[in-house]
């Protein structure tokens, strides 16, 4: 008898099919523990929070209250109470209540009607949670007078909107008992305190919510003329206090020199970069004569692609690497497009043009980019031996761009525009001024920012100038609950911008070490290049330096440089042997 045997589609169904139906079990498993635990731990929350209101209840009416809070009592503000292995928090709030029955404050004179005890607790773990129970405690009789005033704080968002559950402390160690509770406003963004002792300039008041920013009152200890000082009450009045907060900011930040170097470099690993070439051969990374039955060709020449740099402030410099032989030459010159023609610059604006340079490196700084804004570069390969020929390892030609090239470790100031008061002689005094410093990527996120004006500038002394922020103009708005990307152009009398690359492929190294130090000015810096094979040393002091390079895999590199003014400086690595 032929018996049928399962095809390893319907193995693959029957396997998802039991995946599915487990994975359903496992997850209905999950949610149950999870029910279950909450529940558990939902249950002696519950209880704690009941024992608290019933211990309340038990105590003599004048008890009723926190330690160091309005009204005082003896119950202490925060508990953590372990059950079960759960760690909890009992969080008691008492305050007073002016029931509108016979009036409000200040017309109430006596504004303490009775007393609203909230019980929070909460906790934390796989399972959280928390849970709240409130109850009114009024006098035996007639309701009692606690004495002092009302204490009305109010907290708005930045549109002028009321927050609820906003944390509130509140501090006075000038009157007895001292006071030092925390407190969260109504779904109004109010909170009323009524019985607050009698005490001038002394209740410190701190409006703050998780994720906002901090507002609060100063004393005269802390700045002269405060604008929002610690507040004052008087019996049987009432006084008013607003804060303003809202969610947090960030800025993204980014110091840069507002210019870099590029190149266009061929090694000559193959053709792709030549335009145009007559009796020359390019072969292993070499350019030499072609040849002939006799020998070596007696001349040739080479012509690069057209290099049109799209972002050109400036032409740099030509480098070029070559080998000549005992009676052999290689001469260079810069073509330029005309429109409709290849023509030599002329040797008015580039002198040694017309004959040829054999020297290494040739300065194309003073050429007008407006005339000569795409370039060429030519070889011309002479022999009076058949037996040699001139030989071209490499040429390069850089020039000075507007892309922007990171500053490591650059300084700034930022000042936003919010005052908190005035100093002795009358100058404001800013809520935020701070002094940062970018990382090695020249990279910095600001955090836990409020809303406000915010300003950038340079630090005074650190020979760094602010020349400019991208967005524009200054100062900039920061919104409620913003990551606003920000671009710092900086920059230097003096600078230095190394350009790293292999000595055969001329492509850039990532992450070599560049050291630049000077003993006498105890100028000792650390860069590593970024994926263009680029660091940049800013601010510098016009002098001789001594620099080391070192890379995995390459022989280190020493010398030594003089800066003066915005410098470049390109240097080719070797491959360990």
């Amino acid at each position: 008898m032929r018996q049928k045997a399962f095809t390893l589609v319907d193995v693959l169904v029957g396997t998802a099919l039991a995946l599915i139906v487990f994975l359903g079990i496992f997850g209905a498993y999950q949610l149950a523990l999870q029910v279950v635990g909450q529940s558990k731990a939902r249950i002696i929350a519950t209880a704690l929070a009941n024992q608290k209101i019933e211990m309340a209840r038990n105590l003599p009416y004048d008890d009723v209250g926190t330690v160091g809070g309005i009204p005082p009592g003896v119950i202490a503000e925060t508990e953590d109470i372990a059950r079960n292995n759960i760690a909890y928090t009992v969080k008691t709030t008492v305050v007073y209540i002016d029931d509108s029955f016979d009036g409000l404050a200040p017309i109430d004179a006596l504004a303490s009607d009775y007393k609203r005890l909230k019980v929070k607790v909460f906790w934390q773990g796989r399972f959280s949670g928390e849970v709240n129970l409130i109850t009114d405690i009024a006098p035996k009789g007639v309701e009692s007078e606690a004495g002092g005033g009302t204490l009305q704080i109010t907290v708005f968002d930045s549109q002028g909107l009321g927050i609820s559950q906003a944390d509130i402390h509140l501090v006075n160690v000038e009157v007895l008992p001292a006071i030092d509770a925390w407190y969260q406003t109504d779904v109004y963004g109010d909170l009323v305190l009524v019985g607050a002792p009698e005490s001038v300039e002394s209740y410190q008041i701190t409006a703050s919510k998780t994720n906002y920013n901090i507002d609060r009152t100063y004393g005269a200890e802390e700045l002269a003329n405060p604008l929002k000082p610690h507040v004052s009450v008087y019996e049987g009045q009432l006084t008013e206090i607003s804060f303003s907060i809202d969610k947090l900011s960030f800025f993204s930040t980014q110091t840069l020199s507002p210019w870099g170097e590029d190149s266009f470099n061929d090694s000559f690993q193959d053709i792709s970069q030549i335009a145009e070439s007559v009796d020359i051969i390019v072969s292993e990374g070499q350019v030499s004569l072609a040849t002939s039955s006799q020998g070596y060709l007696p001349g040739g020449y080479l012509i690069s692609s057209a290099v049109s740099p799209g972002d050109l402030l400036n032409w740099n410099k030509m480098i070029f690497t070559d080998i000549e032989f005992l009676e052999t030459d290689l001469k260079y010159q810069i073509y330029y497009a005309t429109g409709t023609s290849w023509l030599f610059i002329p040797e008015s604006d580039l002198a040694g043009n017309a004959s040829g340079f054999d020297v290494s490196p040739i300065d194309l700084s003073g050429l007008d980019i407006e005339k000569y804004a795409s370039l060429k570069l030519r070889a011309n390969f002479f022999s009076n031996a058949t037996i040699s020929s001139p030989l071209l390892e490499d040429w390069q030609m850089s020039w000075i761009t507007s892309q922007a090239t990171p500053i490591s470790y650059a300084s700034f100031n930022l000042t936003g525009a919010k005052i908190i008061g005035t100093d002795e002689s009358g100058n404001p005094v800013y809520k935020y001024v701070r002094t940062h410093v970018s990382d090695v990527q020249g990279l910095l996120n600001i955090n836990d920012l409020e809303w406000d004006s915010y300003t950038f500038f340079a630090v005074p002394g650190s020979a760094l100038d602010l020349a400019g922020t991208d967005p524009l103009p200054q100062p900039i708005d920061l919104l409620p609950e913003t990551t606003l990307p920000i671009e710092l152009y900086l920059e230097a009398e003096n600078s230095l911008l190394l350009t790293i690359k292999d000595q055969n492929t001329l492509e850039p190294i990532f992450a070599a070490s560049c050291r630049l130090s000077n003993s006498y000015l105890g100028y000792d810096q650390q860069r590593p290049t970024d994926q263009n094979g680029q660091a940049l040393f800013i601010p510098l002091t016009a002098a001789s330096y001594d620099l080391e390079i070192i890379a995995a895999g390459y022989q280190t590199y020493t010398g030594s440089l003089g800066v003066v003014g915005d410098q470049t400086l390109t240097i080719s690595l070797t491959k360990s042997p």
